[in-house]
């Protein structure tokens, strides 16, 4: 549901005609991320890392920064960014396709821990550590065969490496004394209640401990155990347990190791909403439809995942085109029958001049969007706080 924060700062704004907007919430994002960290507060449970993909923004980067460990980046441009929006931060750079240039500029910014995605990647990583006369601390990306059916992303294909690859490393390693094999990292799947994201981590320990233990692995060992935490858009009020998850995932844990992971979505996806207006309400072939300003160009969720977006409605009492108690489908001004931001919803009443308030839109949405589309204007962005 929308705070009444962002609610009056969405009457506000169409006041002065800047909408569509995305509007952030960072009081409860604060809040949010607060309550994240305390369930993971146990002795044993893993560090927090955000996902920076999920929403780079300096102020929800800012506004984090005290309730996580780090921040996990996927290319040379999100780790420029984050770096200098958080120039202190613990830095994790993952992700397939790394460049020469981006190693280098991973190894001159101070990254932590890089997570290694192939042996040709380890084998450039090393020359290049050894041309540059520094050492790198690396977590090798295994990916793991298994049921993954029912989940909402499989993270298979060019992900990492599997079982059999992943012993290609071993020689690498031992020919390259300034890498540091520090443990493994793992993100298999998405969408996974508490449960099962204890089991998927129980599944990477096991494996991890015994391919260290086999290649002699010595001194404390890492294990980041990925992402995933499922965000349910159907049902807003319904949240990732991190309390549970907090309590089984810290009881996996043995002497000598840290665990750690890369939440994104399930961190900053509740403190966004995307403001627009009703443009146009009509019937066509038995069904309504309100055309809204803007359009998945700036919000590609729905359609990415082919969701009904959780949306309010918010009245101005105007005199145009309405409709009242019939089911109505939202969609944008793109010149695609698939620019639709919910499709058959309920709706008491919507008229031309209302507001519809998107919530559930402070992760991969106009970070992911095909921004220039027909080249309508961009949306603004706030952050406001309490």
């Amino acid at each position: 549901m929308i705070t009444r924060l962002v609610e009056d700062h969405a009457q506000a704004l169409a006041g002065k005609g800047e909408l569509p907007a995305f509007v952030y919430d960072l009081a409860a994002l604060r809040e949010h991320a607060a309550e994240v960290k305390a369930a993971l507060s146990a002795p044993g449970a893993p560090e927090i890392f955000y996902a920076a993909k999920a929403n780079p923004d300096a102020p929800i980067l800012q506004a984090l920064a005290p309730y996580v460990d780090g921040i996990e980046v996927a290319s040379g441009g999100e780790l420029a960014h984050v770096r200098e929006a958080l120039p202190d931060a613990r830095l994790a750079f993952g992700g397939p396709g790394k460049t020469d240039d981006e190693l280098r500029l991973a190894l001159d910014l101070g990254v932590e821990r890089i997570h290694v995605e192939s042996p040709y990647e380890l084998s450039r990583l090393a020359d290049i550590a050894r041309t540059s006369g520094r050492e790198v601390d690396v977590l090798l990306r295994v990916n793991l065969a298994g049921d993954r059916g029912g989940v909402a992303l499989a993270m298979s294909g060019p992900f990492g490496m599997d079982p059999d690859l992943i012993e290609s490393c071993t020689g690498i390693l031992e020919n390259s004394p300034q890498v540091r094999l520090r443990g493994i990292h793992a993100h298999l799947a998405s969408g996974l209640d508490a449960s099962a994201m204890v089991a998927q981590s129980a599944e990477i320990l096991a494996w991890g401990r015994a391919w260290l233990d086999r290649v002699g692995h010595t001194g404390p060992r890492e294990f980041n155990l990925g992402g995933g935490m499922a965000v349910d858009y159907s049902t807003p009020e319904t949240r990732f347990d991190w309390k549970q998850y907090g309590a089984d995932v810290a009881a996996l844990a043995e002497s000598g190791e840290t665990l750690r992971i890369e939440p994104g979505r399930s961190i900053s996806v509740y403190a966004g909403w995307y403001l627009t207006e009703v443009l146009d309400v009509k019937k066509a072939h038995g069904q309504w439809y309100a055309v809204l300003r803007g359009g998945t160009m700036h919000i590609r969720t729905p359609v990415t995942k082919q969701h009904n977006h959780p949306h309010d409605v918010l009245t101005r009492n105007g005199d145009g085109p309405a409709v009242a108690g019939e089911p109505v489908t939202l969609v944008g001004q793109l010149c695609t029958p698939k620019d639709v931001f919910a499709r058959d919803v309920p709706t008491d009443r919507i008229a031309v001049g209302d507001l519809v308030a998107f919530s559930m839109s402070g992760a991969y949405a106009w970070n992911i969007s095909h921004h220039d589309f027909l080249m309508h204007p961009k949306p603004t962005f706030h952050y406001v706080d309490a």
